[in-house]
């Protein structure tokens, strides 16, 4: 899948000018946050410097950038982002006339404007993506923008990165093209080893903090009982939270994967007085070192985290 802006291309080719035949020895990429910074450690070739906007311990769904973050936005040849359903903070500078021929969005709803040469989106690409006003990130009416769990959608990431990073002036095609490939063989590996990691977890319910989890979940046929907030930005309502609770009673050994870049209080209350397992990941990769092998370690993050939730390994 290639999501290549016109306007991107265009100053692509204008590096390319610049640069000639020589190798650019210090190609700077921004990623919005660290699972993509990830993507492209694994594609990038020598000499390509890496940065990721969001830092550790923060949520790309209520950051605040600081002025200094701008910084690093001129400063980059190439930013690569989500979307508009993630990054809200990022809309506005990504989409307008400074920074938008420079970045690349994995789920690209300017192709409604006609702004884009490849109208299509990686959600595109799964037959699921539907166009929705509301960019405020609201998982319980548009589709869920955590495409990065999945390791699936993260190998067509990773072409698209593959193809943009070809486009720079002196970029070694054949050495992206090899680790394009190393990463295909090292996440097929990766998957082959945690479904057969995840076989004792077909009988264990799951529920999710929000729905970041769904698509890891999905991908390897885990049961997800209940999400406890359709939206991270806003607390759920009462109703919601009875209705979980009654799942969290009838449910198969119950077990709640937490995130670290949430408060963890008030969930403790709603499973007070309820046999339920805990257990954290991390969607944003904030302890997983950003290396050319960095991606599979952050599949086999979650896996760990889903593994925790055997009642041999139970924490309550």
């Amino acid at each position: 899948m290639r999501i290549i802006n016109t306007a991107l291309s265009l100053t692509l080719g204008a590096i390319a000018l610049l640069y000639g035949g020589t190798v650019v020895a210090d190609t700077r990429v921004l990623a919005s946050i660290k699972p993509l910074e990830l993507l492209v450690r694994a594609i990038a070739t020598e000499g390509t410097q890496t940065t990721t906007l969001v830092p550790p311990g923060a949520s790309p769904h209520n950051y605040s950038m600081a002025p200094s973050k701008r910084r690093a936005l001129e400063n980059s040849d190439v930013i690569f982002w989500v979307g508009p359903d993630m990054e809200t903070f990022l809309t506005r500078l990504l989409t307008g006339s400074e920074f938008g021929e420079r970045s690349v969005a994995f789920i690209d709803e300017s192709a409604n404007t006609g702004a884009n040469e490849d109208v299509s989106s990686i959600q595109d690409h799964e037959d699921t993506h539907h166009t929705h006003e509301d960019h405020g990130h609201d998982h319980g009416d548009g589709e869920d923008p955590h495409i990065w769990v999945d390791p699936h959608m993260a190998l067509t990431m990773a072409e698209t990165i593959r193809d943009t990073l070809a486009r720079l002036g002196g970029a070694d095609k054949q050495a992206l093209d090899r680790n394009l490939s190393a990463f295909e063989s090292s996440i097929a590996a990766k998957e082959v080893e945690i479904r057969e990691q995840l076989e004792p977890m077909q009988d264990i319910s799951l529920f999710a903090y929000h729905s970041a989890f769904t698509r890891f979940a999905e991908h390897y046929n885990l049961k997800v009982e209940g999400v406890l907030t359709l939206n991270p930005e806003r607390s759920p309502g009462a109703r919601h939270i009875a209705e979980v609770q009654d799942s969290l009673r009838s449910a198969n050994h119950p077990c709640l994967l937490t995130e670290p870049q949430f408060n963890r209080q008030w969930w403790r209350s709603i499973t007070e007085g309820l046999d339920v397992t805990f257990s954290t990941w991390d969607p944003l990769a904030t302890d997983i070192e950003a290396t050319a092998d960095g991606y599979a370690a952050f599949q086999q993050s979650i896996a760990d985290a889903v593994l925790k939730c055997l009642p041999e390994n139970a924490q309550h």
